[in-house]
């Protein structure tokens, strides 16, 4: 017996049809040629969906390409695949793909790119930062690190339209992972005809499958998107082009938002200043949701004086979280003394792991930190705190250096560059401390664990591993009891919090502005945003 998302998936396209008729009607109020203006914080690095490890390449990637399923606003929704079923035991997952779904050049969209798109990014030469996401999967790990090979993943192409998957462990958020970037497909042929360009520019090289096409993209500068005439589903998309300015300046982007250039500023296009956050509030304009998101200080534990853990815990306990907030942040963020946002099932309580601002505590580890390192004044402790560039992350981490200067002594001094070269440099563990946020790739604690399970593993970035973390990920992963696969997550998150590889800051908080007759345009819980889901009506 399987258990079928045949019916769900019925009543999910009755409703759709349902919906879609209420659209017509609706259409009427709705602007035709619709265009939207959006801005983003930098350019994107990549829009490779295989390469892409950033929320800014995210939200182009998201619009342009479509996995198996379709996310709006935590939603699954039927994508490429029209239907699926899960085996009894959850390690089999069945995908029968629409055949209407055809690549920009007019390519059909088939199993067989899947496959080859997943086996493409576990491919060690590939050197996909991501690809642990793909984990789950039988055999995905072992082919990704050399120890087993391509043939082995358990991903295979039944026919053109059938799609059979393999897990290694029952995955409860497995169909929600499907909807993600680095899960979707991306055509073979485009690819091999040029596998360092074929994502560099607009044109007819970048092939994609999504409800919008890459219109334009003038470095540096913006992005057109423009409705994609051959999607499946262009009947539902209601927008003709977007518009994406990339504003590295937030109090520019807020300016052009208050002058009407500007549609929305919030995640993940553009962000809320700080100087302007309490005149959006007071104009009542302004919009807080809490989102499954954290803003941390990674540390570079390789450093000659961070691979001290007294240290790296005197750091932590040192910085006045709450004071951040209430009087530089502004937005009803939570202070994190823990590393899964409380928006998580499971992590909703204060585990205890820390208190915020606890001098006291962070005076006696440094004392022996510096016994440990044979230091004898914290004035010779010097970090260097690394940031891209963003007034707010500058004003953030000048209030960090403040209290490790006024609290324990220690000297900091701020380095920032731009978005691309901060990435690679924290890849490259370039860095002391340096700034980053992370926001739940999906609704489950390991989203924010398994980038440390291991020094190697993609996204680490601190070079920190430790075998009792990694054992509690694994036997977290093999659980079929929820309640003891939480309790295993709760255990490996406070190995991590003894450790202290990564300094938790605040919980973030989604603040956004929209401008009026607008509808569907708002992040989700995980801080996405679906532009095929948008309606802008007709002033």
């Amino acid at each position: 017996m399987k258990r079928s998302h045949k019916i769900i998936v019925g009543f999910l396209m009755m409703f759709l049809i349902l919906s879609n008729f209420v659209g017509v009607i609706s259409s009427i109020s709705a602007q035709e040629g619709a265009s939207l203006n959006l801005a983003l914080n930098a350019e994107p690095p990549t829009l490779d969906p295989g390469l892409a490890t950033d929320s800014t390449s995210g939200s182009i990637i998201r619009n342009v390409f479509e996995g198996l399923t379709h996310n709006n606003n935590g939603e699954i929704q039927p994508g490429v695949a029209e239907e699926w079923e899960e085996s009894e035991d959850g390690l089999t997952w069945t995908f029968k793909l629409r055949q209407d779904a055809t690549w920009s050049n007019g390519d059909p969209v088939t199993a067989n790119d899947f496959v080859f798109s997943w086996k493409r990014v576990l491919d060690p030469a590939t050197a996909a930062t991501y690809a642990s996401i793909l984990y789950p999967i039988e055999g995905a790990e072992a082919f990704n690190t050399g120890e087993g090979k391509a043939d082995d993943v358990g991903v295979k192409a039944i026919d053109d339209y059938t799609l059979e998957v393999k897990l290694t462990h029952p995955t409860p958020y497995f169909i929600e992972l499907t909807s993600f970037y680095t899960y979707m497909p991306v055509n073979q042929k485009a690819v091999e005809a040029d596998e360092q360009g074929w994502a560099a520019e607009a044109g007819d090289a970048y092939v994609t499958n999504g409800p919008f096409s890459l219109s334009e993209w003038n470095h540096n500068a913006n992005v057109v998107l423009a409705k994609n005439a051959e999607y499946w589903d262009v009947d539902n998309v209601k927008l003709d082009n977007v518009n994406i300015q990339i504003i590295e300046s937030e109090a520019t982007a807020n300016a052009e938002y208050q002058a009407g250039n500007l549609d929305y500023l919030g995640t993940p296009y553009g962000t809320v200043s700080l100087d302007s956050i309490d005149m959006y509030r007071n104009n009542s304009e302004l919009k807080s949701e809490p989102y499954a998101a954290i803003y941390w200080y990674k540390i570079n534990t390789t450093d000659e004086k961070l691979q001290n853990v007294n240290l790296r815990k005197a750091l932590s306990l040192a910085i006045d979280r709450q004071a951040l907030i209430d009087n530089i942040l502004k937005g009803d963020q939570i202070p994190a003394t823990g590393l899964i946002p409380p928006t998580i099932e499971g992590f909703e309580e204060d585990r205890g792991y820390l208190k915020d601002n606890d001098i006291e505590l962070a005076k006696e580890y440094l004392a022996t930190a510096m016994e440990e390192l044979g230091i004898k004044d914290p004035s010779e402790i010097t970090i260097n705190i690394s940031i891209n560039e963003s007034e707010a992350h500058s004003t953030i981490a000048q209030h960090i250096q403040q209290g490790w200067a006024q609290n324990l002594g220690i000297n900091s001094e701020i380095d920032s560059t731009e978005w691309q070269v901060y990435l690679e440099k924290l890849q490259a563990l370039d860095f002391q401390v340096g700034r980053m946020g992370w926001i739940a790739d999906y609704n489950d604690a390991s989203t924010f664990l398994d980038m440390y399970r291991t020094a190697k593993t993609g996204n680490n970035d601190t070079g920190w591993e430790n075998e009792n973390f990694k054992q509690l990920l694994d036997e977290a992963a093999a659980e079929t009891d929820e309640a003891k696969r939480t309790q295993k997550l709760l255990d490996a998150e406070a190995v991590m919090m003894e450790e202290m590889p990564v300094i938790p800051i605040y919980y973030y908080t989604s603040n956004y502005v929209v401008k009026e007759g607008i509808e569907g345009l708002a992040p989700d819980a995980l801080g996405n945003v679906s532009l095929k889901d948008v309606v802008k009506s007709a002033e």
